[in-house]
């Protein structure tokens, strides 16, 4: 779990803002550091596309988490929020995992604190617990399966259907789910930052200017958005549709990052970012992911800091419910 002396230190050290030589080919420099030191850097779709296109591997949350479970490298570089990179350590507790940014955060993970979480649990006793894979080590310690928004429903499913579930964090994805499966789960009081914001009018005026235009949206969003969707997906799963579609137009309602890779996959096609409520800005960006910088991934790798760790005896039981995911996700072929 990040900690404040976890923070301190890293602002102590000031590895993010050592100066870098005049003239340093940053990407160049970046990629022959990760050869020499046996580093694989991977990247979420949400991060800057310069981030991505440095990656060795770029996906979502669970792509990632099943290329972690996998690599042979000795440093792992998770161009990501922190929890992401805790994830990793999970799986991989004999690697040395980094992430530029120990502040780049989630506000998802933070909208259900460990504590205040297991003592809902107890409260409500033979449920089963899914815990969306945006939550910090210590929640996935009192979970039995952990999901990710490519996985949730199948996983969700693959439980009899008069199951008592308890879905956290997110209520909007939880609620989804909900609606598409039939279920009752009870769900956590959480949701994203990012994704609670779109507009609904501004999305629907969106699609006035682009009558052509397929409305894509992640499960994270609120109900009114998801509805006027043409496709619900994860990030993985957008993606997908936007390359197997006929249609030239898109309004994309999910983190702005993955428009990079849908331009580069579709150069032909138009992906228009669905804008925020509360703002004149045109796209909606994930504060925290932008925090991954190619100057702090440049002294991440050389100082090989900031590490991610965790407590051994809760990586002992987070490592369970994320292990059950991958497995169930096997199964299932996704």
């Amino acid at each position: 779990m990040k900690t404040e002396q976890n923070i301190a230190k890293w602002t102590e050290k000031g590895y993010a803002d050592e100066p870098i030589p005049e003239g340093t080919d940053l990407r160049t420099e970046i990629r022959r550091m990760a050869r020499e030191k046996n580093a694989v850097i991977m990247a979420h779709y949400y991060v800057d596309g310069e981030i991505q296109d440095l990656a060795d591997f770029v996906g979502d949350s669970l792509a990632l988490a099943q290329q972690a479970a996998r690599t042979s490298a000795d440093i792992i570089v998770m161009c990501g929020v922190h929890f992401m990179g805790e994830t990793n350590k999970i799986l991989c507790p004999e690697k040395k995992v980094l992430v530029p940014d120990l502040n780049a955060t989630c506000s998802l993970a933070e909208s259900c604190e460990a504590g205040a979480f297991e003592a809902f649990v107890k409260a409500h006793p033979n449920h089963t617990v899914i815990s969306y894979v945006n939550t910090t080590a210590a929640t996935k310690a009192v979970t039995d399966v952990v999901v990710t928004s490519g996985n949730a429903r199948q996983i969700v499913e693959s439980f009899p259907k008069d199951e008592k579930i308890i879905f956290a964090p997110d209520q909007n994805l939880g609620g989804y789910i909900n609606s598409i499966t039939g279920r009752s789960m009870l769900l956590w009081n959480g949701a994203c930052h990012v994704h609670e914001k779109f507009s609904l009018e501004k999305i629907l005026a969106l699609k006035a200017e682009h009558p052509e235009a397929k409305i894509l949206v992640h499960p994270e969003c609120k109900g009114p958005v998801v509805r006027v969707a043409d496709k619900v997906g994860s990030t993985a799963a957008l993606l997908k549709f936007a390359i197997q579609d006929d249609a030239r137009e898109f309004i994309v309602a999910t983190e702005s990052g993955i428009l990079h890779e849908m331009q580069k996959r579709c150069p032909e096609k138009t992906f228009i970012p669905a804008p925020p409520n509360d703002s004149t800005c045109a796209c909606n960006e994930c504060n925290y992911m932008k925090l991954i910088t190619l100057e702090k991934l440049y002294n991440c790798l050389k100082y090989e800091w900031p590490t991610v760790e965790v407590d051994p005896a809760v990586a002992e039981r987070a490592v369970r419910p994320i292990n059950r995911m991958l497995e169930i996700s096997a199964q299932l072929g996704l």
